[in-house]
């Protein structure tokens, strides 16, 4: 087989994976193949195939990460992001404090609640400001 068969083959290898796993990385490879197997068949030797496949596979997944689609959810944990915890944002009723810690009734079941901070533990309307586990974070309503 020869080489640019070779790199055309992988490509559609790693395009196969890409659509399996669902990731745009395996595509920047593939992409990377794509060029490597062009400059085979353009007649360039091995070293500069292997070279120039693997810069341009780089460059694409450099290029995927600095784009939006590649970006990390900077938002910080899922708890404390309200659009996975639709109860952020919500009100309770805090009667009393005990130990930095109260009991709050909340869509009809009763929660463990503390506060964001030591300035938060006031008594009154309190905003749900993050979920961990089964506990509650309250703060003073923005």
């Amino acid at each position: 087989m020869t080489n640019y068969a070779i790199w055309f083959v992988a490509g559609i290898v790693l395009l196969i994976a890409e659509l399996v796993t669902g990731t745009f990385y395996l595509f920047m490879v593939a992409i990377g193949c794509a060029a490597g197997g062009l400059v085979a068949l353009a007649g360039a030797p091995l070293i500069v195939q292997v070279v120039l496949g693997a810069a341009v596979g780089f460059g694409a997944i450099v290029a995927l990460r600095r784009s939006r689609w590649g970006r990390v959810n900077r938002r910080g944990e899922a708890g404390e992001n309200p659009d996975v915890v639709l109860d952020i944002g919500q009100t309770v009723q805090v009667w009393a404090w005990q130990d930095g810690a109260a009991r709050v009734s909340y869509r009809g079941a009763e929660w463990d609640a503390v506060p964001e901070s030591p300035q938060a533990a006031a008594t009154g309307v309190l905003v749900i400001k993050a979920v961990r586990g089964s506990t509650l974070v309250l703060g003073p309503p923005t």
